[in-house]
């Protein structure tokens, strides 16, 4: 059939793992003839194990349209054949095709340091309008495809071993699990989310699935307490997990987990990387607009938060000594600022105090003559908002929002 890109079987297997080195004792280097038979036994069971699930990634990708995502990077989602990236998912799909990777090879996970091995092994595969390349069929589900080419076309499937090829689907405006339609606001978050639909290594503890081995033994980590102490600071945590968490946000990595893949520039938030991307790069993320009014939002999240707000008037945290009631608990706690007359704020200048930190910083401004608010038509600029607001009103007759 013209048009069919048949990809080669050869695949390079890949993942970032260091290689460990293990110190023995002679003794220990004796090992007994049953024992490394029994270890031979069990390596032959995993490579044939490992062998079934290439050869079933193989022949889908053969088969189909479907385009494999190494993972996400600083830039977007990463081809599985070469370096590129592309902030778009569709982007990405387009390039499979016009590169036309069969003559390369896969990168997918399934080494554990230096052996081949199921430990890590997943693949994420781009489903979005998933079609069979030897009949024109169009199947909306990885499962029927498989089923499909296993019975239609006669192709050698193999359906005695658990799946780890995880499908995604990116149809609607929102990333959305294509199993359950659960909406996410991040690849990240929907790849965890993954774990839940495919339970091949199930936690003994909190009954808690996951994909492979690997993923399972990061988690149980989470369930083994005692005393971690950080070797930057004297702060203790009581699993290992936390302080990993503790060090690479407070001291290691802070400005390295949200990296731009433009300009390698490191930011403390997610939220601030997604700004700088739009502002230098003019790379934009999908943008969410309210049907009640015309405000946008970056993320689905903020425009429900907008709705309930601005919309439907939720105010949930009630003051107990006025009848104000508000939105947040962060709004109420600013509130109550003003019934205990705390000032615990101090200006290091001119040792003014104030309840909150947000008006603290705004009346640094004064000492930092930071006139933010410019008159766009006679150019007189302004340290406070309010005084700005005024005017505009009083000298152009123009109210501002």
């Amino acid at each position: 059939m013209s048009g069919i890109t048949v990809r080669s079987e050869l695949i390079y297997f890949f993942i970032g793992v260091q290689d460990k080195v293990n110190i023995t004792t002679e003794s220990e280097c004796k090992e007994s003839p049953n024992k490394k038979g029994k270890e031979e036994i069990e390596s032959k069971k995993t490579n044939n194990t490992l062998e079934k699930h290439l050869h079933n990634l193989n022949e889908i990708l053969k088969c189909s349209n479907a385009t494999p995502i190494l993972k996400q990077g600083g830039i977007g989602y990463m081809c599985s054949f070469c370096p590129e990236q592309y902030p778009k998912p569709e982007d990405l799909k387009k390039h499979n095709l016009r590169e036309h990777h069969g003559q390369t090879n896969l990168k997918i996970p399934c080494t554990s340091g230096n052996r081949r091995s199921l430990y890590r092994y997943s693949v994420r595969l781009d489903i979005t309008g998933l079609s069979c390349a030897l009949c024109d069929s169009n199947i909306n589900s990885l499962e029927k495809f498989i089923v499909h080419i296993k019975q239609k076309h006669n192709r050698d499937i193999y359906l005695d071993i658990n799946n780890h090829i995880v499908p995604f689907k990116f149809d609607t405006e929102q990333l959305t699990c294509c199993l359950c339609l659960n909406t996410f606001e991040r690849f990240k978050i929907l790849q965890e989310h993954m774990h839940k639909h495919y339970r091949n290594y199930v936690c003994d503890v909190c009954d808690a699935g996951f994909i492979n081995q690997g993923s399972l033994n990061s988690h149980t980590q989470t369930h083994v307490k005692g005393t971690f102490a950080c070797s930057f600071c004297n702060k203790i945590f009581d699993t290992v997990t936390k302080k990993k968490m503790h060090v690479r946000n407070s001291h290691t990595h802070r400005n390295m987990v949200n990296r731009c893949g433009y300009c390698h520039e490191g930011f403390r938030e997610y939220y601030m990387k997604e700004q700088h991307l739009a502002k230098v790069h003019g790379v934009h993320n999908n943008v969410y607009k309210c049907n009640a009014c015309d405000k946008t939002f970056s993320t689905p999240k903020k425009l429900r938060s907008h709705v309930k707000k601005d919309h439907l008037l939720e105010r949930h945290h009630n003051c107990s000594i006025c009848e104000m009631k508000f939105f947040r608990l962060h709004d109420l706690n600013e509130h109550m600022v003003k019934h205990s007359g705390d000032k615990k704020f101090q200006c290091e200048v001119c040792l003014k105090c104030y309840g909150r930190r947000k008006t603290l910083k705004e009346h640094m401004r004064i000492h930092n003559d930071d006139r933010r608010f410019k008159c766009e038509h006679c150019g007189k600029a302004f340290i406070q908002k309010c005084s700005w607001k005024a005017h505009m009103k009083n000298r152009h007759g123009q109210i501002m929002s």
